[in-house]
């Protein structure tokens, strides 16, 4: 029997690769150990006001109901934890006026603490029947290894949430601008031929603003580089608000900024949205920026915008498309100014 216990555990070990699962296996292998009726897992809340079945194994007449929910205060766990009793093949007599074994029909009770490694009390490992048992020193020592196996599955799924978070984390900073929250160039480049598909699968042209902040310089040579930081955060804070859910944003330099999106079917069409694009976004990011230490009274930027076809045209060459007529309009730009 021990050799064969063993095999399972160890079958139970490497097969099982969910919480549940292994705790429904121990649980069976704890009900043919013990004799009992019933064998359950319960979890008490951090702040001790209740305690959940978990999972439990019901093999005879006697039900402990997955999903029970009770006070922890008023259970036979807490009561066998607090009085070091954890068990009895007499409950009447021992605690006669718990309402919740006269209700179970509980005459054998046994149960033993799950304790994680930082001493916490994450619930208990219980077994018990309607008929008086004796417990063997063998069944009190698998119920305990059952607990440490139990403990030692939850440690694992908590490092492994742990593990995950932490992955996820590195991986959203590794897609993210850290100053303005936007995607990072990185993230840009690997959105937009998802985009290019979408938009060739549609028949339709891709719109792309390449648009550059005008005189950034000069604001963070008069007011300071935090300032600029400020002007920076508050240009991706108008962007956000400003495109469209299913548009493409992002910085992709120091004072750069892309924005696309999946524009119309006809070419024509498609050059008067890019130009409506430019004007959208011309006119989202013109005009004062309050910002924590002064007022700025921005011109706007430049903004190269073109509709091109995704077909003949790979997001690569797009970029340095929208990159050189965002410069013509610098440009122009300039030579109005030497005018005015």
């Amino acid at each position: 029997m021990t050799d064969n216990l063993i095999e399972r555990i160890s079958t139970a070990l490497h097969s099982e690769h969910t919480f549940e699962g292994l705790v429904r296996q121990l649980l069976e292998m704890l009900e043919l150990v013990t004799n009992m009726e019933s064998t359950y897992l319960t979890r008490i809340e951090p702040d001790g006001s209740l305690q959940h079945v978990l999972f439990a194994r019901n093999s005879k007449k006697m039900q402990i109901p997955e999903g029970l929910s009770v006070p922890w205060a008023d259970t036979l766990c807490k009561r066998a934890l607090d009085e070091g009793m954890r068990y009895t093949c007499d409950v009447a007599s021992v605690w006669g006026d718990s309402e919740a074994a006269k209700a179970l029909n509980i005459t054998t009770y046994v149960s033993t603490p799950v304790m994680l490694a930082d001493g916490s009390l994450y619930g208990t490992l219980c077994a018990a029947s309607s008929e008086s048992h004796q417990l063997s020193e063998r069944s009190e020592q698998v119920l305990h290894l059952f607990a440490n196996l139990i403990a030692q599955q939850i440690q694992n799924e908590q490092l492994m949430r742990q593990l995950q978070q932490a992955n996820a984390a590195l991986t959203t900073a590794s897609y993210t601008d850290d100053l303005t929250g936007l995607a990072n160039r990185r993230s840009v480049f690997e959105q937009l031929p998802p985009l290019f598909s979408r938009a060739n699968r549609d028949a339709r042209y891709v719109l792309i603003a390449f648009t550059d902040l005008d005189e950034f310089k000069q604001i963070n040579d008069i007011h300071g580089h935090e300032v600029g930081d400020d002007f920076l955060v508050a240009v991706g804070e108008r962007l956000k608000k400003g495109v469209r859910v299913d548009e493409v944003l992002g910085r992709v330099g120091g004072d750069e900024f892309i924005v696309a999106g999946v524009g119309p079917e006809e070419y024509d069409e498609a050059l008067q949205a890019a130009q409506a694009f430019k004007a959208r976004l011309s006119e989202l990011l013109t005009g004062q920026y309050q910002l924590h230490s002064c007022l700025i009274d921005y011109a706007g930027p430049s903004i190269g915008a073109i509709a091109i076809n995704p077909a003949v045209t790979t997001p690569d060459m797009a970029l340095r498309e929208a990159d050189a007529e965002m410069y013509k309009e610098k440009s122009r730009r300039r030579s109005v100014k030497k005018v005015c």
